[in-house]
């Protein structure tokens, strides 16, 4: 196995990315992805940006304003959710009311970018960095909706897409490690945690001096190396389980009939790895959560707690 030279990205937002003296990584990073030279004002704050129990699950994000006054928000995210598309959506919601004081008229509604950087496979497509935004089109004269000569003024845009949030979803997994431009050089690194020689995508310079493990401090590579194990236990619980389970309904579908067993096996290995989850997750999320987010029963899960609470 490839010895990393270089933290994750994730992590580095976490740890290191939010001190002003290496907002170059990031600026480096949306100056790629958004087409334009990006200057990074503050990292605003927020629940989702404090460092607590909630760390070692398999989610982190960051808000950051740019020198446009816009809203970015960046996400890493690892496990799959079959409803992300709405969490992205509610998360872009909660941002626009989170910046906008109760007594200020709309048009001071913030630009809002979500950035989501995935590690699992979300839909369907060929591509691996797609682009969301909106547009209004004539029902009839299929024409497109442009602002007015006083909306342009009002909202010092010159679109209506520049007014509303736009998305943008890179999937990891569906990169193919050839970097065929500049962005592609940073998803090569948010993929191999390696940045090659050769390499001259803005940021790119400064991540590789900030990241390189070996210049962190001996606490601060303990504290990674935790973060990293969480990371693959997460992972490894939910396919080992699922192995297992299919496993042992192979060999029961030996005795009653194959392709049953399989199935049998399947269902069996998936219940137990979400059973799992849900027994880590008892100290720090309620039952209605837990339920929500590993498909169990509200009973079941009520059963866990009870279990855990006479142990």
């Amino acid at each position: 196995m490839r010895k990393r030279k270089l933290v994750s990205f994730d992590w580095a937002m976490k740890r290191l990315l939010r001190s002003k003296a290496n907002y170059e990584v990031l600026e480096g990073f949306l100056s790629e992805l958004l087409k334009e030279d990006i200057t990074i004002l503050e990292v605003l704050e927020s629940e989702s940006n404090k460092e607590d129990k909630y760390d070692k699950f398999n989610r982190v994000d960051l808000k950051v304003k740019t020198g446009k006054q816009e809203i970015v928000i960046i996400e890493v995210q690892y496990e799959r959710e079959f409803d992300y598309l709405q969490r992205i959506l509610f998360g872009v919601s909660k941002t626009i009311t989170e910046h906008i004081v109760e007594s200020d008229p709309y048009y001071k509604v913030r630009k809002v970018i979500s950035v989501n950087i995935l590690y699992f496979n979300l839909g369907e497509g060929k591509d691996y960095v797609y682009k969301g935004k909106t547009v209004f089109r004539g029902v009839h004269e299929n024409d497109k909706l442009r602002l007015s000569t006083q909306q342009k003024e009002l909202y010092k845009a010159e679109r209506i897409a520049d007014i509303y949030p736009e998305y943008y979803l890179i999937k990891i997994n569906q990169f193919d490690d050839i970097a065929r431009d500049t962005l592609d050089e940073w998803i090569y690194f948010f993929k191999n945690e390696e940045i090659k020689e050769g390499f001259k995508a803005k940021g790119l310079a400064k991540a590789k001096a900030v990241l390189d493990i070996m210049k962190l401090s001996e606490e601060e590579r303990r504290v990674y190396a935790k973060y990293a194990d969480n990371l693959r236990y997460q992972a490894s619980m939910f396919q080992s389980t699922y192995i297992s389970g299919e496993m042992d309904g192979i060999k029961k579908g030996r005795r009653e009939g194959l392709e049953a067993g399989k199935k049998e096996g399947r269902k069996e290995g998936l219940t137990e790895a979400k059973t799992d989850v849900a027994i880590n997750l008892l100290d720090i999320l309620d039952n209605d959560i837990i339920s929500q987010k590993t498909g169990l029963s509200l009973e079941r899960v009520m059963k866990l707690r009870n279990m855990q609470l006479k142990a």
